[in-house]
Order: structure tokens, then C-alpha cells, then sequence
């Protein structure tokens, strides 16, 4: 019985490994294709046209709500986002937890924007293949192929309550604040921060991620609203 499973392994109807891997490539290809809609590339700080602090970010809302990280929006309140189409439109940042390094962008005026899903990050094993996708050094929609190297605690100062997720996938200047997708296309961690040899990329999980954004989205609400409306509680 062994001999016949090796057999099988090795025989003529055995899928060769060239083929295989080929089949893959095109399927990670076909993935890429299907999320680049939802990735867009944020600019601060604009002068006659010339982009200064690019960044990524992602559309979690058809209505035109943007997820990015809070550091590459601090400082202003106005930003231009450019859509995987190449359309510039004017973006207000609506709502930022430094803690956790997260930022929500309002794009005005247009609505059905192809948003990613947010996954589950808790179920996230190390071993398993990621993308990371964003703008390393002003390459528009790059992608990177890694694996999730280990969940653990944050970089100090970030909430102990939810592990971190550690990839060797590429996380680059300019990609922070894109998505990092598991191979059903969910994103399952924001790109924030890199280790110092750049060996090792730092994402916030998708499932901290679920309990922020409301968060920013409502202090964003809280604003456009007539004062002496109740606001946002403290972040706790």
C-alpha cells in the first residue's frame, strides 16, 4: 500500500511541479487584479503637483471611507487620494487613535468605491502566505509575497490586548497603511511598522481594526454635527 501511494506521487499523472507552481502564480496574479481596486495612495503636503509623504490606505466603505495609518496623516486635516484609476480627489482625515496608529480618510462626493473585507485575524497561524500591497518608494500598487512569521505583542505603546502580526513580506516606505491579505483576499492586518533592518513588517489585526474604526468614522460624524451634540466617550 506505501508502494502504490510513492507510486501515485511519482507516476505520469502526478501534476508536475513547473505546472503547479505556474497555477499558483496565476491565481496569486488573479488576486492581486481582483484587490488593486480597493488600494489607494494618499499625498500630504502637496506643492505644485509634487507629492510629499505618499502613503497607502485602502477603501473599507463604498461611501468613500479610506483606512490608513495616523502617521502619515499627522499634522493635517486635508489630503489628496488617488484612486487606482488615477483619479486625484480631496480627502478629509476624520478621525485618528494614536494608540493604535489608525486614521479614517472621507473621500467627498462619490460613492460605490470597491472596498476590501475585513477579516479575521485571530484565526491567523504563522506559516500562512500574505500580500502585502501598497506603494514602496512611489511604485504605484506594488504587492510583496510573504508568510505571517509570528503573532505577538505590539511595538511599546500599542494595546497589549491584541497580538500584532509579524510577516517578512516587504513593508516598505510607502506601504504603510496598506493591506495585508490572506490568500481568500481579506485583509487581516494594516502595514505600520517595519523592523530596523527592515527584515520584519509590524500590522495592526484586522480584528483591532473592527473595534477602531467605528470609532473614527462617529468622531468624523461628531464634527459635521451642530455643537452641543453629544460627542465621542474617551478611548480607554
Amino acid at each position: 500500500m506505501g508502494l502504490a501511494a510513492c507510486s501515485s506521487l511519482t507516476g505520469s499523472g502526478a501534476p508536475r511541479p513547473a505546472a503547479e507552481i505556474e497555477r499558483l502564480g496565476g491565481e496569486l496574479a488573479d488576486l492581486v487584479d481582483r484587490l488593486r481596486p480597493g488600494l489607494v495612495q494618499i499625498r500630504t503636503g502637496t506643492d505644485a503637483g509634487h507629492e510629499a509623504h505618499p502613503a497607502a490606505g485602502f477603501i473599507v466603505d463604498p461611501g468613500g471611507i479610506v483606512l490608513s495609518v495616523a502617521h502619515a496623516v499627522s499634522g493635517t486635516d486635508h489630503v489628496e487620494v488617488e484612486l487606482s484609476d488615477g483619479r486625484r480627489l480631496p480627502g478629509s482625515v476624520i478621525g485618528r487613535d494614536t494608540r493604535t496608529d489608525l486614521a479614517a480618510v472621507r473621500i467627498e462626493g462619490i460613492d460605490n468605491l470597491p472596498g476590501l473585507h475585513l477579516g479575521d485575524s485571530d484565526g491567523v497561524r504563522a506559516g500562512e502566505l500574505v500580500l502585502a500591497l501598497g506603494h514602496p518608494y512611489g511604485l504605484r500598487q506594488a504587492v510583496s509575497l510573504g508568510i505571517v512569521s509570528c503573532k505577538g505583542p505590539p511595538p511599546e505603546g500599542g494595546p497589549q490586548d491584541f497580538d500584532f502580526i509579524y510577516t517578512d513580506a516587504l513593508i516598505n516606505p510607502g506601504n504603510s497603511g496598506g493591506p495585508l491579505v490572506n490568500l481568500a483576499g481579506e485583509v487581516i492586518g494594516v502595514q505600520d511598522w517595519a523592523a530596523r533592518n527592515g527584515s520584519m513588517g509590524i500590522a495592526v489585526p484586522s480584528d483591532l481594526v473592527k473595534l477602531v474604526l467605528p470609532r473614527l468614522v462617529a468622531e468624523g460624524r461628531a464634527e459635521r454635527e451642530p455643537a452641543g451634540r453629544p460627542g465621542l466617550l474617551p478611548h480607554p
